[in-house]
Parts: structure tokens; C-alpha cells; sequence
């Protein structure tokens, strides 16, 4: 079975999965219909089997956040992160990897501090940097 990814509609809530290969393209919510792409939020990656279809098959350039609900840097740049999501819709999509319930994802990449962000494009790592800081720094330095 192909992996999915799962995103919760801004309107109802509701779960809607589809290939990440479509993240390129339109989707509307199962339910009430809302437009869901382009991603304008971060995506939470549920299992290691997603995560790597949504770098290995995204149109866009992922940006991935690995980070740990205990961790108070993570805490502060999530919603740096949202911005990010917002500004670069249909750019770039992020992705939130938990590495408390995915270590064998965090451990394929060496992460040994949180949070760590890789821009990953066409599959393959590109850069990435650790730490909270704002915005506006994280779309510079990853040139995105």
C-alpha cells in the first residue's frame, strides 16, 4: 500500500489522506469540500513509511522540523514555522517529524540536537540548520 499523507482540514477538522505526489496539485476536504492544497500549515509525519513518500514524491521542496514535545526550542519556533508555511505555500511544503514517537527517522539523519530542520529537494538532503530563531531567518538561511 502506498504511504499517504494526512492532512486535517482548517475548516471541520477532518482527516483527508492522499499520495504526496499530488501535493502539487488541487484537493478539496472530503467532507465540506474546503480547498486543502496548497499545504499552508506544517504536516505532522505519522510513520517512517510516510515520511519517506512525501520527501521522495513531493513536487515541492520539503522542509522538515524534527523536534519533541518536551524540547521548549521546539516549542518556541512551531510557530515560526507556521509562518514559514504560510509565506511559502505551494513553494515549499513543511512537515513535522516528532522524533520521541519516529527515532528510527530522526536516527537515519544523525539529528542529535532539537530542533533541527532539513530542506529536503527532489528526495535528497539539501541543507539544514538547528535551533529556534524567527521566521524570516529560517526561510534565509535555507534559501527558501
Amino acid at each position: 500500500m502506498l504511504a499517504q499523507v494526512i492532512v486535517d482540514c482548517a475548516s471541520c477538522a477532518s482527516l483527508n489522506r492522499f499520495p504526496a505526489a499530488r501535493l502539487g496539485a488541487k484537493a478539496r476536504c472530503a467532507n465540506c469540500k474546503t480547498p486543502l492544497l496548497p499545504l499552508s500549515r506544517p504536516v505532522a509525519v505519522r510513520s517512517a513509511q510516510d515520511f519517506d513518500e512525501l520527501v521522495s514524491s513531493s513536487p515541492e521542496p520539503v522542509l522538515v522540523d524534527f523536534w519533541a514535545d518536551w524540547c521548549g526550542p521546539c516549542r518556541m519556533v512551531a510557530p515560526e514555522l507556521e509562518k514559514v508555511a504560510a509565506a511559502r505555500a505551494g513553494r515549499v511544503v513543511v512537515a513535522k517529524v516528532d522524533t520521541e514517537a519516529l527515532p528510527e527517522v530522526a536516527g537515519r539523519f544523525g539529528i542529535r540536537s532539537i530542533p533541527t530542520m532539513i530542506l529536503f529537494k527532489q528526495g535528497k538532503e539539501a541543507t539544514r540548520l538547528s535551533g529556534a530563531m524567527p521566521a524570516g531567518a529560517i526561510q534565509e538561511q535555507l534559501a527558501i
